[in-house]
This record gives structure tokens, sequence and C-alpha cells, in this order.
């Protein structure tokens, strides 16, 4: 269940992770056919709190409201050596009784403190992963990634990764048509990977035209046919070994992974949005046939494509081709 949702705030909180919380859970979209949640901010005591950003916010509950949440939710704040005793023991009764915590680029810290990373994965901003693996030796730090499901902790990486762990726990949670509603309401991407690298060394497109941009869009119309590195560096005009380099620094990922992340979304959607029967939507994400669709299935989303047609397809859809 996510209804009842509580951001926790902290002394010297970074205005937009909070925001983040905010925007996503705690606007009324009902005019869009989308849940309402009973959205609240806590804190170990109520009143006016500091920013980051040097204005106040005013936080009208204590930590007893976190009792009553179905997700706690930790923005990022300045690294503290230690967290009020109230924050920590009520998020680790949430989690006792079954609710989620997730948190966002230094609330990963937070939960570290209540013991909630113990024998978990979890990732943070990368400037911060040292630090937290330093502190938390029984947590597994994967510094290159957008965010971690170890349900019931998620955790995420700075910034803008905290939308796609926001976005991921609804996908999972509420469906791909409420993730998508509220996506399109914010102008954001409705699903990103949680194993997209956090770090992209050349993030914006050069002036000079020299971006691959222009060939990742030419990729996504063309998913279906087989593509080899060798063709995608002869249609960029570059050496194989240049294109590896160049599309890695572009997209911090490698251009085998990124084709096939994007051949799984594909396949997402198809398997979400229509009937087609299994065969026909891995030929049309150039998986080729079913086999090779249920391997890259099992091994980025965990599940089968059946099995995701059952949870997330439309009504009367057909749940088992």
């Amino acid at each position: 269940m996510l209804k009842n949702v509580v951001a926790v705030v902290l002394e010297e909180v970074h205005p937009f992770e909070l925001g983040v919380a905010c925007e996503i859970f705690g606007l009324d979209r009902s005019d869009d056919g989308l849940p309402v949640y009973d959205f609240a901010l806590a804190s170990a005591r109520p009143g006016p709190l500091r920013t980051h950003a040097g204005f106040s916010v005013d936080v009208p509950y204590g930590a007893e409201r976190i009792a009553e949440a179905d997700l706690v939710i930790a923005a990022a704040t300045g690294i503290q050596d230690g967290f009020p005793a109230p924050l920590i023991e009520a998020l680790r009764a949430a989690v006792e009784r079954g609710a989620r915590v997730l948190s966002i680029c230094s609330g990963t810290f937070l939960l570290g403190a209540a013991g909630l990373l113990d024998g978990r994965r979890c990732t943070t901003h990368w400037r911060h992963s040292e630090r937290l693996a330093a502190r938390f030796p029984l947590t597994t730090v994967e510094p290159d990634v957008l965010y971690v499901d170890e349900d019931p902790v998620i955790t995420a990486a700075g910034t803008a990764a905290g939308i796609d762990a926001c976005l991921h726990l609804v996908r999972k949670v509420q469906g791909p048509e409420v993730a998508r509603g509220i996506a399109r309401r914010m102008v954001v991407a409705p699903h990103r990977d949680g194993g997209q690298a956090q770090f992209v060394a050349r993030p914006l497109p050069a002036e000079d035209g020299d971006s691959l941009g222009g060939l990742l869009e030419w990729l996504r119309h063309h998913l279906d046919q087989e593509l080899t590195v060798d063709q995608l560096a002869a249609r960029a005009h570059m050496s194989p070994r240049t294109f590896a380099r160049r599309f890695q620094q572009e997209t911090g990922t490698t251009p085998h992974r990124w084709l096939t992340g994007q051949r799984v979304l594909l396949a997402q959607r198809l398997l979400e949005g229509t009937g087609e029967p299994v065969d026909a939507v891995a030929a049309r994400c150039g998986f080729g046939n079913a086999a090779t669709l249920r391997h890259h299935f099992g091994r980025w989303l965990g599940t089968t494509p059946q099995a995701y047609r059952r949870a997330f397809g439309g009504v009367g859809q057909p749940a088992g081709r």
C-alpha cells in the first residue's frame, strides 16, 4: 500500500530533495484520476527548521507522525555525526511494522544510523560514497547507480535520482499508469533504470555538433534491427574504439548495455499497452525471440514478460501469451 507518506526534515535539509518528495506525493492530482496521498512533513521537533539554502521550513509534526506512514522519505541534509533518537526509533519501528523507507542523496546516512542499511546494498551521491561505506561497514555501497531497491529500503543518489527512485516505487506499487501520469505532470521521464550511471563525463551535447544525440534518437526508432558496434561506429563516422569511448562519455554506459536497456523499456511499454504475443514483442524490440526476451527481462527486472504483463498490463489484455 502507498497512501500515507511522511518526509523527514532535519536542520540544513536540501530544498530540492525535499521538494522531490513534496512534488510527487504532496500534490492533489485527482483531476487527472491519479491517487491523492496523505502527505506530511515531520521532524524530531515541530516548528521552523533552517534549510541548506538559508530559508526556513515550518514542520508541523513530530516523529510520532511517522507511525502512520506507509512510506518515510529521508531527504538530503548536512551529514551529521548523530541523528535525533526519536527519528531513529521511529524509522526502525516503521520498517518493523511493514512500512517502506526511501532516502535521497545524503538522507542515506539517516537510514544507516537507524541500522536499516546493514546487510543491504545501497547508494548515495557519488561524493559521499566512500564516507558512507566507512561509516556503515555492514552495508554494500554502490556508488555508480541512480538508485537501489532493497525493499523495504530504497536509496537514491543525488538530486534528480530521487525523482527516479520515487517514480520507480510508485510504478512498483501502484502500476505504470500512475507513474506515467505523475511523470507527465512533472514533465520528466517516467522511468530510468536504477543501474544507470550517476556521473556522465559529457552530460550535455557539445555545441560543435559532435554529440551522439542524433544517433541515440535514431537508435530508439530502430531497436528492432540487429545492430553492432562496428555498424554504429560507421554511422557516427568514427572508429569502433573511438565510438565506444565517446558513447561511454555521453551515456555513462556501453553501447550494448544502453541498447539492451532501451529494448527492455520498449518491451515493458508494449506488454503494458498492447495485446501482442510475447514473440511479437520480442521481435519488435530487437530480441528476436521470446526466449531471449525472457532472459533479459529476468536479468534487468527480475521477472518474466508474462508475469510483468499480468501485473501491469491493461484491462482485457491477454495474460499469458
